[in-house]
């Protein structure tokens, strides 16, 4: 709420009464994106610039609204959360099966030396990859090691947009992650 009275302090300094309809909107969508006790799902006043916005993105040509007065241009998009402690983000699947180049998956390496337990079951050269019932994959480095590298799914973010808003002075920045969905 404090960083909402923050923005609204700003553009009620900073907007010209001549502001155009498309920096209006922009900053409609700002502060509405800004609101998070209640979301903008739960301030009528938002559905419309938020349902326009929507809307828009669909059509060829799309261009995001900015509130250069608020201090933001256009989002940022943040698709997946930080992995878990000890995880760090990777690309692709398992063992950089994946093509895409975004960080969708976490790793971490791990040396489970207790015995050569896993090597006792006799797991060979071929056969180096197996997927638990977690969701988790481990890839074997060799049959005589007991380390092994673990993936997992990296977490997805409920809110993956954001703006970035600085204060007055513009020293300081706050990162505001909303969604999209209606």
């Amino acid at each position: 709420m404090k960083l909402i009275l923050a923005v609204v302090s700003v553009l009620s300094v900073s907007v010209p009464a001549r502001l155009a309809a498309a920096d209006e909107w922009g900053c409609e969508v700002l502060l509405c994106a800004a609101s998070s006790n209640p979301s903008w799902h739960s301030v009528p006043e938002c559905h419309a610039p938020m349902g326009r916005l929507i809307s828009a993105m669909k059509a060829p040509g799309f261009s995001w609204p900015t509130c250069p007065e608020g201090g933001a241009g256009k989002p940022g998009y943040e698709p997946f959360s930080n992995c878990p402690p000890g995880w760090s983000a990777t690309e692709g699947g398992v063992g950089g099966a994946g093509t895409r180049a975004e960080l969708s998956r976490c790793m971490r390496v791990v040396n489970d030396c207790r015995g050569g337990e896993w090597a006792s079951r006799g797991i060979a050269d071929h056969d180096r990859t197996e997927v638990r019932r977690d969701g988790t994959s481990r890839v074997y480095h060799d049959n005589r090691s007991c380390a092994y590298t673990e993936y997992m799914a990296r977490p997805r973010r409920e809110q993956p947009y954001y703006f970035d808003i600085g204060d007055e002075t513009g020293d300081k920045q706050s990162r505001i992650y909303f969604d999209l969905r209606r």
